[in-house]
């Protein structure tokens, strides 16, 4: 296990809570955000994949950021994701990301335009880089199924070579063991930190060398991944393992795991603002949230109190 990361440990892929309008509710995302710092996070991630952030604007993603920022969440402790298909918006988020003070970024590749080559993503990530200089750590966000732009092993090495101590992990959403297995060999001896997407994946990868995970199934099962993490090399840890990873399949089996997650909070809380979110998500039926409950309580996780 990699110890001395800048985002080591627990990081939630933070959901983002909406008004009856489809409004961020500041107020109420800065709320789950102190919650899931006192249950077990050690780092947020925000205005991830399960922040929704690709159906919010740009002048909103900086909106909420200044906006947690002000109401006590530290921007040290976030890591939001900045990464879009125009460069120059890529570049814009990513400067604001340092101006607030926070440590990395998370950056998507662009993911529009498919089959790109990693000469073309070089080039990308260069010119993003050297325009918003080295204010600020770059993570990268492997997410092959959403974005259709896999990071292959050469194009690391290749930024890593170019852009030493600014290229300063990876999100790997891929669901690989053999992928997250292949980073973790390759580049994090030099200090290159690897996080699991899936909660599958966490002790496994954290055997390798890894540095934890960045996950959309910590809003809900936090306090495991924190035991798991704590408990990586022993017994303890390989059983709290079991259940993390349960709590990720139940999640799974619904049939969006945003809906899902935002079902699960609204029953925790007993809020039903949580069932807020933008097209083309929509809440999950009954019958779906029946299916939902009962798999994610099969589990025997008892979430924390709420905030």
């Amino acid at each position: 296990m990699m110890k001395d990361a800048l985002f080591a440990g627990v990081n939630a892929a933070v959901l983002t809570p909406m008004k009856a309008d489809l409004s961020v509710d500041l107020d109420h995302m800065a709320q789950h955000c102190r919650w899931l710092l006192a249950n077990g996070c050690n780092n947020l991630g925000v205005l991830g994949t399960t922040g929704e952030a690709n159906s919010i604007g740009l002048h909103e993603r900086m909106d909420v950021l200044q906006g947690l920022i002000e109401r006590g969440i530290p921007s040290a402790n976030m890591m939001p994701g900045t990464g879009v298909s125009a460069l120059i918006d890529t570049v814009v988020l990513t400067k604001h990301a340092a101006d607030m003070g926070c440590r990395g970024a998370l950056l998507l590749p662009p993911f529009y335009y498919k089959n790109p080559t990693d000469d073309g993503l070089f080039a990308y990530f260069a010119e993003v880089i050297n325009r918003v200089g080295g204010r600020i750590k770059f993570y990268l966000y492997n997410f092959p199924q959403q974005s259709a732009v896999p990071f292959s092993v050469d194009l690391i090495g290749r930024l890593l070579k170019a852009f030493p101590g600014t290229i300063k992990g990876v999100k790997d959403s891929s669901g690989s063991y053999e992928n997250g297995r292949a980073y973790v060999e390759n580049f994090a001896t030099d200090g290159f930190e690897v996080y699991a997407g899936d909660d599958t994946l966490l002790r496994p990868l954290l055997l390798l060398g890894s540095a934890g995970c960045i996950t959309a199934a910590a809003n809900v099962n936090s306090p495991i991944a924190a035991e798991v993490y704590a408990n990586w090399n022993n017994e303890r840890g390989a059983a709290e393992h079991e259940t993390l990873s349960a709590t990720r399949r139940a999640i799974v089996s619904a049939p969006a795991a945003i809906p899902a997650l935002k079902a699960l909070m609204s029953r925790h809380t007993g809020d039903a603002a949580w069932h807020y979110m933008r097209p083309p998500h929509l809440k999950l039926t009954g019958e779906q949230q029946a299916k939902l409950f009962a798999a994610f309580d099969a589990c025997g996780v008892q979430l924390g109190k709420a905030a």
